[in-house]
C-alpha cells in the first residue's frame, strides 16, 4: 500500500475520533468532557492532515478553529494548577 494510500485511511480514525470526542463531551463527569476535549483535538490533527494531503484548505481552516475552540474547553475542564496540588 503506497503513503498516499495510507493518508487515505486517516479519514476513518479521524470520523471516530470525532464521534467519540462528541460523546464524551456530551457527559456529565468533568473528567470524560476533558478527555473528550483531548480526543476532539487528536481527531483535528488527523483531519488536518488528510485535508493538506487532499488540499482540502477550508477543511484545514475549520479544523484550526476548532482546535482553538477545543483547547478553550480543555483550559474551563481541567482544574487550576493550584486545585492540583492540593488534591
Amino acid at each position: 500500500m503506497e503513503f498516499s494510500e495510507w493518508i487515505d485511511l486517516l479519514q476513518w480514525p479521524a470520523m471516530a475520533a470525532s464521534l467519540l470526542a462528541a460523546w464524551l463531551v456530551a457527559s456529565n463527569r468533568k473528567d470524560r468532557r476533558n478527555v473528550g476535549f483531548w480526543v476532539f483535538l487528536a481527531s483535528n490533527v488527523l483531519w488536518a492532515v488528510w485535508g493538506w494531503h487532499d488540499g482540502a484548505w477550508a477543511l484545514i481552516a475549520l479544523q484550526v478553529a476548532l482546535a482553538a475552540l477545543n483547547i478553550r474547553g480543555v483550559s474551563k475542564t481541567e482544574p487550576p494548577e493550584h486545585h492540583r496540588a492540593q488534591a
